[in-house]
């Protein structure tokens, strides 16, 4: 009923979109709206909120509800007997590969056909409308030509069409949005809609500027440019807030955010005067439109900043000789996450601005105080973690800060009677979580699992250490022989098993800070409540102070008419207020879960020293030796490494007959598209496409 609820306002949301360029809306449903709503206290403002801010917010709180109610049921059946609930929708999840969108579903290709059709449908309405009202009379009074008026309006549309864009912009990078949970979705997930958005909306607002800077040209009103209105467009900020957002969009091209990645990261953060100088461009009144999306983006980013302003608990790191670190991390019993969950990790002795994702591999189910990653030497970052934690004199301390967990709200593989999941290099990552929680699954729940079959391709031998990550390194030994298991891993650039030469597994012990914490609940993902609470008790906040700040101050001066109070003055006073009423709630509501969490916490013990171990050689590197226990031999057994070839996908997953096979695939884009081919091409209707986001 909740979901329902939410997505008739949805459905309204984007009725409300479709009908905003038409001449019926303008000129008398928002007459009539703005008749009965322009009060004293928000003025012309307030029917804006009504109409666009609003009903977003009412969808996350509603959202917030929704997968709280949801959670505590999925809780309330791993109590009992956990059943696989049915994809009624898997036929329009078949994955379709188009070229410049990559791997989509047909939902998402359906979304994105009709986001691109709202956006024509937009500005032809707008250019149709606009263009009926220029005649030869109504450019001769303007001192202009036709085509130079109607260069004029296209220019203005331009505009309007980007903040249509821009209204949906942040949503996909809301990590902990409800929004995004109440479809299904996950921020990993989304960002490739951002990355779309982000490219229409500085193409729409680049030709907007570009436009206006011709129109001023021919018409000899080359001073425009240097126009800041008290009560109307300011055209500097406006060239600001572009400057700004062209920087970002440069950075963002592939070739440049792979090879100079803290170019990339640094320059995103332009985004913050992207938005002030655009609030200063229109107004705070017509910003109103797209403040939902960038609202809910706020708070996200001010709980986050909340978080990670304190040391977690890194008990321990499992250095392997493929240059692959597994960091262990200490976490209490309340925090609770789904597989292929992300946290983001800062190291501030690297750098204290740079904060990465990492694949978390531990189940929070199998694993109730502990909670791990797996980071793979690449970059210059992760490079110069692995030589601090694998040097001959590694330390005993290591400050490190986390963000996260996030991920989906829950996940479904029970439905399927088989998973094929394939992987190639450190795509293996989110697997090792979805193996632990099946194991869960079968050894605690008693519940019956689907088979597994894991194909892996690796360059070299020495990163088939990796499987080693699929078995926690601490805790008691962990069974799964009800858990049927088979492992086909495949060493690319090696004939035969190498020399066994190669450097020891081995545990590092590090020792604790007095002021590491264990890595507790955050509102979002373990507080739906509360992050709905902070919404609506936040933008309640604000409309209280904004009304009072308008009735006592603004329309003594300004009567509602919009022309005697500056646009700039009323815009910093907005996000002023924004910005206050937010910090405070979000603070309250963080620092009283803070509280509540604390006292559920195991206080943290000084060890004396650290206590490093190093393990035997790996037990892929000598097969012959005597296995240190049950769970290794099993996984031994249950694994067969090929030399000197590739897996032939194709023939692999034809093989498998069972009615439901869920294929997850994750790893280089060319395996992707290849599995995700075959799983489309309708020769075997039993296959289930998943393509799953990992960062490492």
């Amino acid at each position: 009923m909740i979901k329902g609820l939410g997505m008739m306002v949805f459905i309204g949301y984007l009725f409300l979109w479709v009908i905003t360029p038409t001449y019926v809306y303008k000129q008398k449903w928002l007459v009539r709206v703005r008749a009965h709503t322009t009060s004293t206290y928000f003025g012309t403002q307030g029917p804006t909120m009504l109409l666009y801010t609003f009903p977003v917010l009412f969808m996350a709180v509603m959202g917030s509800v929704y997968i709280h109610l949801r959670k505590k049921a999925n809780q309330n059946r791993y109590k009992g007997e956990k059943e696989a609930s049915p994809d009624n929708l898997s036929i329009w999840r078949r994955p379709m590969i188009i070229k410049g969108l990559g791997i989509v579903s047909k939902i998402e290709l359906a979304f994105f056909v009709m986001f691109i059709a709202l956006i024509v449908w937009s500005f032809t309405t707008y250019l149709h409308v606009s263009f009926a009202n220029i005649t030869h009379k109504s450019a001769a009074k303007k001192g202009e030509e036709v085509w130079q008026s109607k260069l004029d309006s296209v220019a203005l549309r331009f505009g309007l069409i980007g903040n249509l864009c821009l209204a949906f912009l942040f949503f996909p990078v809301t990590r902990g949005s409800t929004i995004l949970s109440l479809f299904g979705l996950t921020s990993e997930a989304s960002i490739k809609y951002h990355i779309w958005l982000g490219h229409i909306v500085m193409t729409l607002f680049t030709s907007h500027g570009v436009c206006y800077v011709i129109y001023w040209v021919v018409t000899k009103q080359t001073s425009e440019m240097l126009k800041w209105a008290k009560t109307d467009i300011s055209n500097v900020a406006g060239e600001l807030a572009l400057v700004a957002g062209l920087v970002m969009w440069a950075t963002t091209f592939p070739r440049i955010r792979r090879k100079m990645f803290e170019v990339f990261f640094y320059a995103h953060h332009l985004y913050i005067l992207f938005i002030v100088f655009f609030v200063f461009h229109v107004g705070i009144a017509y910003t109103s439109i797209m403040l939902p999306g960038f609202y809910l983006f706020m708070i996200d980013r001010f709980l986050r900043f909340l978080q990670s302003k304190g040391n977690a608990r890194l008990v321990s790191a499992r250095v392997l000789p493929c240059e692959t670190l597994e960091l262990n991390f200490s976490k209490s019993k309340e925090l609770d996450y789904t597989p292929t969950s992300i946290i983001f990790v800062n190291v501030p002795s690297i750098s204290k601005a740079q904060w990465h994702p990492f694949t978390i591999t531990s189940s929070s189910n199998l694993e109730h105080e502990k909670l791990s990653v797996m980071i793979k030497s690449e970059g210059s970052w992760s490079r110069k973690l692995y030589q601090i934690l694998s040097s001959p004199n590694s330390i005993d301390q290591l400050d490190v800060c986390i963000e996260g967990p996030y991920g989906p709200i829950s996940t479904n593989f029970l439905r399927h009677d088989m998973l094929v999941m394939v992987s190639g290099g450190s795509g293996i990552t989110p697997f090792i979580s979805i193996f632990r929680e099946l194991v869960y699954t079968t050894e605690t729940l008693k519940c019956k699992a689907p088979k597994i079959l894991l194909i892996t391709a690796f360059k070299d031998s020495s990163d088939l250490t990796m499987l080693e990550l699929l078995l926690p390194s601490s805790g008691a030994p962990i069974e799964f022989s009800k858990l049927e298991l088979q492992i086909e891993a495949y060493v690319t650039r090696e004939k035969q098993p190498a020399i066994n030469d190669k450097k020891l597994v081995s545990t590092i012990w590090l020792k604790p800070n007095p002021s590491d914490a264990p890595i507790t609940p955050v509102l979002g993902q373990n507080g739906w409540l509360w992050l709905g609470a902070i919404i609506s008790c936040s933008f309640v906040t604000f409309l209280v102070s904004m009304g009072l700040v308008t009735r006592f101050y603004i329309y003594p001066i300004d009567k509602n008419t919009n022309k005697v109070y500056s646009y700039g003055s009323r815009a910093v006073l907005n996000m002023l207020l924004i910005c206050v009423s937010l910090m405070v709630t979000c603070y309250m509501g963080f620092w009283w879960n803070k509280k509540r969490n604390g006292m559920d916490s195991k206080q943290i013990q000084n060890m004396e020293g650290a206590t490093p171990v190093s393990s035997p050689n790996s037990w892929f590197y000598n097969a012959d030796r005597e296995l240190e226990s049950v769970p290794q031999q099993s996984l031994f057994q249950s694994t067969n490494v090929h030399f000197g070839e590739r897996p032939d996908l194709k023939r692999i997953l034809f093989e498998q007959k069972e009615s439901s096979v869920g294929v997850l695939v994750c790893g280089p884009k060319k395996m992707r598209h290849e599995v995700a081919n075959i799983c489309s091409s309708g020769l075997a209707s039993n296959l289930h496409f998943e393509s799953i986001s990992f960062s490492w």
